[in-house]
């Protein structure tokens, strides 16, 4: 799993989802699905922090990485996460350069941050730390959301901070926060990307985006972006059941109708 944040940072097409089932089994199902990584999504869903730790062993189980989704900008929250384990962290909302630097310094240990050093199990409960400590800088992934007009506005200062790894882009918020929800918003916001994209891949920046389906992977791709996080567990599963309950009803039998 060494291999994550290199292949961000080249920009290698890295395929995930959210997870947001609170169990291990819907993690271990993603995991085996062949995706590249996968987030756990601590923001929006009924996940706790102590729950947090066994869906990132799951994933482990699948040698799959798996990056948290925080549910702000909290030092604490962010050291918590990675002392369970994970490959990285997603930090929504960042809306000035600034709060970029403050999440870098609760990402990375001295000199690059201020990181505490604590005996989790991402240290093998204190017995490895010298050993987490000589790799963590290199290995963990920091991708911040830019999710609000406000970021729009700051996103070439946000772009330019250094420890920063990969600027993930929130459709969702971002349409609402600039006005540009539903399809008459929808040149308005795939502009609003667009200048996101460019601003930081000339900032030397690899760029994610969030997408309820693949059906657009191919345009945002050639656009730039190289890290997609697919729908979620959840939606996933209420589309595809959905999608076979109504296949199956097409073949609802007239049996016995002109009995009645």
């Amino acid at each position: 799993m060494s291999d994550f944040r290199r292949n961000c940072i080249e920009r290698e097409l890295l395929i995930g989802t959210f997870a947001a089932i609170p169990h291990p089994v819907a993690i271990e199902v993603i995991a085996a699905s062949g995706v590249d990584f996968l987030c756990i999504d601590w923001e929006h869903s009924q996940i706790s922090r102590e729950r947090i730790e066994d869906l990132i062993r799951a994933a482990d189980v699948h040698r799959v990485p798996a990056m948290v989704r925080v549910p702000g900008h909290a030092a604490e929250d962010i050291a918590a996460v990675l002392d369970a384990g994970a490959a990285g962290v997603l930090v929504p909302r960042i809306s000035t350069a600034e709060q970029a630097r403050s999440a870098v310094r609760a990402m990375r240990y001295p000199p690059l941050g201020a990181r505490g050093v604590g005996p989790g199990r991402a240290a093998a409960y204190g017995y490895r730390i010298p050993d987490y400590l000589a790799k963590a800088n290199t290995e963990l992934v920091l991708a911040i959301q830019v999710e609000t007009a406000e970021g729009l506005e700051n996103i070439v200062d946000i772009a330019a901070v250094d420890g920063v790894d990969l600027i993930f882009i929130g459709p969702g918020d971002l349409s609402v926060s600039i006005d540009a929800m539903g399809p008459a918003g929808k040149d308005k916001l795939d502009a609003a990307i667009r200048t996101i994209v460019k601003t930081a891949l000339s900032a030397g920046r690899a760029v994610g985006i969030f997408r309820p389906t693949a059906d657009d992977v191919g345009t945002w791709s050639a656009a730039g972006i190289s890290f997609f996080l697919l729908a979620s567990d959840t939606m996933f599963l209420g589309t595809g059941l959905t999608a076979g309950v109504i296949e199956a009803k097409k073949h609802k039998s007239s049996f016995g109708v002109a009995e009645k």
